[in-house]
């Protein structure tokens, strides 16, 4: 049967709060109202806890069984007593969220290690991850449910409060108890380090970015050996000491240092040391939970060498740094939403090295803008043999325009129009090669063929880029254009966004996992 909130915790106290039977008992269609989510049933400190659907809005629906101090502490919008039973009505507010983290622990985001093979997915919009989740089921890859940028954030207006409260309900939703990380990503500053760290973030992508001069490979010869030689000579010394002229074996492959190679990379990469260092230090080393750490050097003009790459790995282990994961720049381009661009030969051959150097060194590769690179998954998954960490995010936003394209056809042209409209203003934040002449007019388009705006490279890295203003830009008199009446849709919707994401999320998992 498909009962509403009021039948279930009738049958919730007829089966004497037993979670197996009230469970098996229901069924649920998502997206409608008056419904159940069984799977998020839980009993805990004489308390019954599940998720419902009220008026097109999800609940939390707690029941005290007897005296409970979750059931007092919950905070309520309305309080009633059903088959005998004390009954709140809470939102799924922060509070809420905090206090059930401390009964649930499933619901805390966890490290996973250097070993694992997980997926970052990101989830902009709050929405995604009961789809993520089911999709992953079965596949023996780990997820990072909350996993948002500074960037990210800014561009949505939302807080890494609220990234991992809705990974949170969704975990309780599906009843998924494996356990689910949180990624800081792409952090570059303290204060943010400490924020994600603080609220029980499991993992700390560190940016190094901002350390890293992406102008030495532009020098010349003689320009190179003249700032070189302004390096501290202690510093000089020790590294020459170290690494010049010498060989290293990985694998099946070796990595060798010549002065000039060596030279690029100290002017390059020198003053990350410091930088990783004191993070690692301050906040990782000392902090009381588990933390996977990543070190992002991807973000460059110019691709990662694996000399480069072993400098870096071989100058965290010398420091007692423990990385859980590392991000090399690879060759070719990661552009956002689309595929791969450039030489598959190339990026195999470079691969193969950056996985074997990982492999030497204990961490994992982690892949950076993963969405939609399904011609080098494969790739990726053969020289790993799924010790890696792949990052996504920001196609979850397409899927989730796809629901829109297929139930609102003209409100998807309107969105449509209003992101050329804001197409060069994104291009501040996000480096793409769209050709802008290649997006079809959705005014000459046939509802039937709208899904080419989100199946073509150019239409969908138009769509992909401008989601912060479209989900953010206001009238005049303050209000957001779009987006309140977008999460009324996508709720409505919420059983088909659902499926449109297992079925994106699954072709990269089925390909990543080919060659495994």
């Amino acid at each position: 049967m498909r009962a509403n909130w009021h039948e279930f915790v009738t049958m919730m106290v007829q089966n004497d709060f037993d979670v197996e039977r009230t469970s098996n008992s229901c069924s649920v269609s998502l997206g409608e109202d008056d419904s159940v989510y069984p799977a998020s049933f839980h009993v805990v400190d004489n308390c019954g806890v599940f998720l419902a659907r009220i008026k097109g809005e999800k609940k939390l629906i707690a029941v005290a069984r007897a005296d409970s101090a979750l059931f007092t502490t919950m905070e309520a919008e309305e309080t009633t007593e059903v088959a005998g039973k004390a009954v709140k009505i809470a939102a799924l507010s922060a509070n809420n969220a905090e206090l059930l983290r401390k009964h649930l622990p499933f619901m805390k985001p966890v490290a996973f290690g250097r070993n694992s093979f997980s997926l970052g997915l990101g989830d902009r919009l709050g929405l995604a991850s009961p789809g993520h989740l089911r999709c992953l089921a079965g596949s023996g890859i780990r997820p990072v449910l909350a996993q948002q940028s500074i960037r990210e954030l800014t561009l949505t207006e939302r807080t890494y409060g609220d990234v991992l409260d809705a990974a949170s309900w969704a975990v309780l939703q599906e009843g998924f108890h494996a356990g689910f990380g949180a990624d800081g990503d792409h952090l570059k500053h303290s204060e943010d380090i400490k924020l994600a760290l603080d609220l029980g973030f499991s993992m700390i992508t560190l940016d190094c970015s901002e350390k890293i001069d992406g102008s030495v490979a532009n020098l010349s010869d003689e320009e190179r050996c003249k700032r070189y030689r302004s390096l501290p000579e202690v510093f000089r010394t020790q590294m020459e000491a170290a690494y010049l002229d010498k060989t290293f074996s990985v694998g099946k492959s070796t990595v060798h240092f010549s002065a000039d190679a060596l030279q690029e990379i100290l002017l390059t990469y020198g003053e990350t040391l410091e930088f990783i260092a004191e993070i690692d230090a301050k906040f990782i080393k000392p902090h009381h939970q588990p933390v996977d750490f990543e070190l992002s050097i991807d973000e460059t003009a110019t691709p990662t060498t694996p000399a480069a790459h072993y400098f870096m790995a071989a100058e965290m282990e010398k420091a007692g740094i423990v990385l859980c994961s590392l991000a090399p720049r690879f060759c070719g381009e990661f552009q956002k939403a689309i595929d791969y661009i450039g030489d598959l030969a190339s990026f195999e051959a470079e691969f193969a090295i950056h996985a074997a150097i990982a492999d030497h060194f204990g961490y994992r590769l982690s892949v950076h803008s993963g969405s939609d690179k399904f011609s080098v998954f494969p790739i990726v998954g053969q020289y790993t043999k799924g010790r890696v960490h792949v990052k996504t995010a920001g196609t979850n936003w397409l899927e989730a325009l796809r629901v829109i394209c297929r139930q609102e056809p003209d409100f998807f042209r309107e969105l449509c129009r209003f992101a050329l409209a804001r197409f060069v203003d994104a291009t501040k934040f996000y480096h793409v090669t769209t050709d802008l002449t290649k997006v079809p007019d959705v005014t000459s388009l046939a509802d039937s063929e709208l899904e080419r705006m989100l199946n073509e490279p150019d239409a969908r890295q138009l769509l992909h880029i401008t989601y912060g203003y479209i989900l953010t830009d206001r009238d005049a008199a303050g209000n957001r254009l779009y987006r309140d009446r977008l999460y009324q849709l996508w709720n409505r919707y919420e059983e088909e966004y659902a499926k449109v994401l297992i079925t994106h999320i699954g072709k990269h998992v089925s390909l990543l996992k080919k060659k495994i």
